[in-house]
């Protein structure tokens, strides 16, 4: 691999946000520290990983959103937490591939760099995870999607957002944290064009009446928190809505904004709620979604370790990580 134009914008992984408990020597490498491979993407590279961790170390979206900054910090907190977790995947190529970041508040062009590295990756075959930062990630993610499929027949990607918020505000100077999806359902729209977005986990008091006015008018599906139970019969009726959305896409986008969860679980983010869907709700959404083969790329977002307590937030997002990757290489838990 060469992106050698984001040298700019771009940190090499290290060593440093990798550590934990050692192996003996019977059971060699039974921690994700252990296991991880570093991968620098301005540097040609001759095996490519089977999944990648991409940060994305930017809370500037969050910052013109009024929000509280710190999410900045997000990437190594999750990495931090991951590689304590113990190693099921075995030898599959798992990779950290560095941060990009936003340089002197530049947002967008912190995003053009992330697009480009995403693009890069999936057009080799790489299923990456993209680790925030703020949920500004989601503009940046899905462009590069969409140019990595741009050349195959099939090229149809929808949207799925577990979130408490539609992140569907206006553009007014500038993109932020809560534009993500307007400018990208807009500049679908501006192409003859449509996207699919379905967001689960509305909270209506977290979202202006005009946010449901523009859901509504972009067709926008959702589910609210209410929705989002742990029992089999919620579950289900998500599913069964959700049908006809997959049916209709070659690929799904998962995002996944840790607000969205109740503080008792994810207290650390830009915009906490003691509302929210719980770790077992988002694990079985995921494992739903990893089966219909159709998962062309996850992010994680908005956390914020600055007010983490314990850091549980950080070890939920570890969590969901090497939950997905469990799921993208087919492996179940003994």
């Amino acid at each position: 691999m060469n992106l050698s134009k984001i040298t700019s914008n771009y940190t090499a992984p290290s060593n440093e946000n990798w550590s934990g408990r050692h192996s003996n020597v019977q059971n060699p490498r039974q921690y994700w520290h252990e296991s991880v491979s570093l991968i620098d993407l301005r540097e040609a590279v001759i095996r490519l990983p089977e999944i990648a961790l991409l940060g994305y170390a930017c809370d500037e979206g969050v910052r013109r959103n009024q929000g509280r900054v710190g999410a900045v910090l997000g990437p190594n907190a999750i990495r931090q937490k991951l590689g304590k977790l113990p190693n099921h995947f075995g030898n599959h190529f798992i990779a950290d591939a560095g941060d990009v970041f936003c340089k002197d508040g530049n947002l967008e062009k912190g995003q053009e760099y992330f697009s480009a590295s995403i693009s890069h990756l999936v057009k080799n075959s790489v299923f990456t995870i993209g680790l925030g930062g703020g949920h500004d990630i989601a503009y940046a993610n899905f462009n590069g999607l969409c140019d990595a499929v741009s050349k195959k027949e099939k090229k149809k990607i929808g949207i799925i957002n577990f979130d408490a918020h539609f992140d569907l505000r206006p553009v007014e100077k500038a993109g932020n944290s809560g534009t993500p999806f307007n400018q990208i359902l807009n500049e679908a729209m501006e192409k003859g064009d449509s996207v699919d977005y379905t967001v689960i986990g509305i909270q209506h008091q977290s979202n202006t009446k005009s946010l449901f006015d523009i859901a509504k008018t972009n067709g926008v599906h959702y589910f609210s928190h209410l929705d989002c139970g742990d029992t089999e019969s919620h579950i289900n009726a998500i599913v069964e809505k959700l049908a006809d959305m997959i049916d209709r896409n070659d690929y799904l986008y998962i995002s996944i904004d840790l607000d969205g969860f109740s503080s008792a679980f994810a207290p650390g983010v830009s915009a906490p709620s003691p509302l929210g869907f719980s770790p077992i709700f988002m694990y079985k959404m995921l494992d739903f979604l990893f089966d219909t083969k159709k998962v062309i790329s996850c992010d994680i977002a908005e956390l914020n370790p600055t007010f983490d307590q314990d850091g549980v937030t950080a070890s939920l997002a570890s969590r969901l990580v090497d939950f997905m990757v469990m799921k993208r290489l087919g492996i179940d838990w003994e």
